[in-house]
């Protein structure tokens, strides 16, 4: 009954270590994947359009920022108090308003980044998950970020299967 106990002991050490040298790394560059899909483009387009239109508003109030400190600088000496303390507060109001703009501006390109890619992200995800799952990965990593500091020939590229499961040449 020993010798039968050492020898399940035994097979059960071998099936564990067997288990332990069947798993299976992946790696994928996420950044190249995001690039690939052709969701990516259309809402890089679109992320660009509107930062055009805030640029183009931002530059026609620094234009009517500039014409208006001009005209001061010029006429400062002719004006009143008052009328000098009018000009100099309506330059100091636009200035802050540039400033809010740009603040509210590069939050709200922030948060349509966010919700265009958003989409574009989980659909990604997905696919690596269902790849990884279906292939019995237990780890996959994402070399996007840098090089890794080892890279072993043993992890595999998933990036051919999860374009194939989007459907991507």
């Amino acid at each position: 009954m020993k010798n039968i106990m050492k020898i399940v002991a035994i097979l059960l050490l071998i099936l564990a270590s067997a288990s332990i040298y069947a798993q299976k790394f992946g790696h994928i560059n996420s950044s190249e994947l995001l690039a690939a899909m052709p969701e990516s483009d259309s809402a890089q387009t679109m992320i660009e359009n509107l930062a055009a239109n805030y640029e183009q508003q931002l530059e026609e109030m620094q234009v009517e920022l500039n014409k208006k400190y001009d005209d001061y600088l010029t006429n400062r000496d002719s004006y009143t108090d008052l009328i000098r303390q009018t000009k100099e507060t309506e330059i100091s109001d636009l200035q802050e308003r540039i400033q809010q703009f740009q603040t509210i501006a590069s939050q709200e390109l922030q948060n349509k980044r966010t919700e265009l890619l958003r989409p574009i992200l989980d659909k990604a995800n997905a696919a690596i998950k269902s790849v990884a799952e279906a292939n019995n990965f237990i780890y996959v990593f994402d070399i996007s970020q840098g090089n890794p500091i080892y890279f072993s020939d043993q992890s595999v590229d998933i990036m051919t299967m999860v374009k194939q499961k989007l459907g991507l040449q």
